[in-house]
Formats: C-alpha cells, structure tokens, sequence
C-alpha cells in the first residue's frame, strides 16, 4: 500500500474521530434509580452533567437510602455513556474498531 495514502487515510480518520468527540459531547443520556426518584444527565464522553432529586426521598432518617439511590442511577448513568461513546466512535473506526483493542 502507498505510504502516502496510509497517512491521508489516517489523518481522514483522525480528524473523523474528533468530530465524532465533538458530537458525543453534545449527546446526552439519562438514567434514574428509585422510580425516578434519582436523575443523572451524563454527556458522551462519560461526564456527569446533573442530578435531580425529588424532595420526597430527602431525610435524615434515609440518608442511607439516598446515597445508594444516587449510586445506583450514577453507574447506570456512567454505563449508558460509555456505551454510547462506543457506539459513535466505533462508527468511526470502522473496520479498523476492531484492531484498537477497547481503546474506546
């Protein structure tokens, strides 16, 4: 293969790939514990944009309670964008997504 076309191909799909980064951080995905009691807004690029609580769940007595709900609706929050930016960046690398060993 032509050294030169190597390089152009990879450049294409560097510069691909920083798009497909630039998209995943205007993606959002949403994940809730507790019935929706606990809301996180992670973006693609698996970082936490907000949490919302319904004051119903606030109390001292359930303290306990509250953290694990807010655990719980973080990691399947932090899941769904890290599976989203795999998705997108797999687009991207295409055939060659295979060969970059979870680099995504």
């Amino acid at each position: 293969m032509d050294m030169n076309k190597l390089m152009q191909q990879a450049q294409q799909m560097q510069a691909a790939m920083e798009t497909a980064q630039e998209k995943l951080a205007e993606m959002t995905v949403e994940a809730d514990s507790g019935g929706g009691a606990i809301k996180v807004v992670f973006n693609g690029k698996q970082e936490l944009q907000s949490i919302s609580i319904d004051p119903s769940v606030v109390s001292a007595d359930e303290a306990d309670l509250l953290e694990d709900l807010v655990l719980t609706a973080f990691q399947a929050g932090h899941k769904k964008a890290g599976e989203l930016a795999q998705k997108e960046m797999s687009k991207v690398a295409g055939p060659m997504g295979g060969g970059l060993g979870g680099m995504f």
